[in-house]
This record gives C-alpha cells, structure tokens and sequence, in this order.
C-alpha cells in the first residue's frame, strides 16, 4: 500500500484505545448502535435518552476528524 508507514501502526491502535477510554462515558459507548440500546434502557449504566442525540452526533465528529487526521497521517 503506497503510503502506508509500518512503524506509526502500534502508535495508532494506543491511540484509539486510550481514546476511547479517556473520551467516552464509558468504552461501550463508543458505537452509535450501543448508545442507542443503553439510552433505552433504565439502569445506571445507560445514557439519558434526551443526550443520546447530542453524544451520537460527537461520535460521527470525532469519526469524521479521525478520517481526516488518518488521511493526513497516511498521505501519498
């Protein structure tokens, strides 16, 4: 793959990892499908059903500025 660097692999998937530990409410949150099942449930684990439009849009800006960065990261 033409502009692809083997040695910034390992850094990327710590990265994402400690990302999405640090950044989220909680690591399960960090798919949109998963915030939508626990903001329908009633525990104290789940997500308030009125934030769960707000944190799911957070999660496709983030997802977008990942791509971006990874683009940039990864350029020809």
């Amino acid at each position: 793959m033409k502009g692809f660097r083997l040695n910034t692999n390992a850094a990327a998937v710590g990265l994402y990892i400690r990302a999405t530990y640090w950044f989220t409410a909680s690591t399960s949150f960090a798919i949109p499908a998963v915030t939508i099942a626990r903001s329908l449930s009633d525990t104290f684990a789940g997500i308030a059903p009125t934030g769960a439009i707000a944190f799911i849009a957070a999660q496709f800006i983030g997802m977008f500025a990942a791509v971006v960065l990874g683009r940039w990261l990864w350029r020809d």
